[in-house]
């Protein structure tokens, strides 16, 4: 069974495959928390459980989760005390969130890196595809960077660290107080900063399957190929996580490591409660499992 989680405006979302909670700090000092039951199609059908299948099935889930939560935090940290009815994001909202973030990563991450090496005049596919990589990967950082430059962004990356800290605490086995969880790291090798720097890395090699087509077909198998590069990326995270001692196998995580000290700072102990209140709810709806008998896997 896995634990993950990813911050919110004011707060923190913990979710295992059967529940989620979002716990958020409202502006009269209250945590505030909702939670949710998951039903999904990896539960149902088998081919979803299937390596690759399960890792696009699972960004699926998490994002529309993730969107979900941010509504509910949003609002929380706006208004105050609401009704839950008063709270949740319409299905058609949902789509329409999910379908302009995932429009902004494309075009900037996808398409655009594509289109600017192809008016390069590189005539071997293998520096074609290494030159994209490289300019994907450098835009990649420089947002990292500009975005964590900007002061409005320090509060929700700190419930980021908080959210490492509590997931780490509890896989360790420690009491969940916020004075002990602040003892532990605020990175973590199965982040979602790092996942997305694999699929990434991963997309140079199986872009080079494709050749230099001409730029509709560029465009159209940067787009078309990115549940299968995801599926890949998150099979590479999800062996890590169960070698984290592997020596071999922390060094080639290390650039994932080092980005995420561009989207986490140190939480205060009043955000450590909230990351850890998540934890708990979504904790106590699977029945008060230990450290030890869960697999974690924290998600941005």
């Amino acid at each position: 069974m896995t634990v993950g989680g990813q911050a919110v405006l004011e707060g923190v979302m913990m979710r295992t495959p059967s529940n989620w909670a979002v716990a958020v700090r409202k502006p009269d000092g209250e945590i505030a928390q909702v939670c949710k039951v998951i039903t999904s199609p990896m539960a149902k059908r088998k081919i979803y459980r299937l390596p690759v299948i399960r890792g696009v099935v699972a960004l699926g889930e998490s994002l529309a989760i993730g969107f979900r939560a941010l509504a509910i935090s949003a609002n929380y940290a706006a208004q105050g005390e609401e009704g839950e009815e008063d709270i949740e994001l319409s299905r058609g909202q949902i789509i329409f969130a999910f379908a302009l973030a995932i429009g902004f990563a494309l075009a900037l991450f996808k398409v655009g890196p594509a289109l600017i090496t192809s008016r390069l005049g590189i005539d071997t596919t293998q520096t074609f595809v290494v030159v994209e990589g490289v300019i994907r990967v450098s835009i990649f950082i420089l947002y990292l960077v500009v975005i964590s430059l900007l002061p409005d962004l320090r509060r929700l990356f700190q419930y980021h660290a908080a959210e490492h800290k509590a997931i780490n605490a509890y896989e360790a086995g420690e009491e969940l107080t916020p004075e002990r969880v602040d003892r532990f790291s605020l990175i973590h090798p199965r982040c979602g900063t790092a996942f997305l720097l694999w699929v990434m890395v991963i997309a140079i090699f199986v872009f080079a399957f494709f050749g230099q087509p001409a730029w509709y077909w560029l465009i159209a198998s940067r787009i078309l190929m990115l549940p299968v590069i995801a599926g890949l990326a998150y099979e590479l995270i999800r062996f890590a996580g169960k070698h984290q001692g592997n020596r071999i196998v922390m060094t080639l995580l290390a650039p994932g490591l080092w980005l995420q000290r561009l989207t986490t700072r140190k939480p205060s102990l009043d955000q450590l409660e909230v990351s850890i209140r998540a934890l708990q709810e979504v904790l106590a709806r699977e029945g008060g499992i230990t450290a030890s008998e869960s697999k974690v896997e924290v998600m941005a």
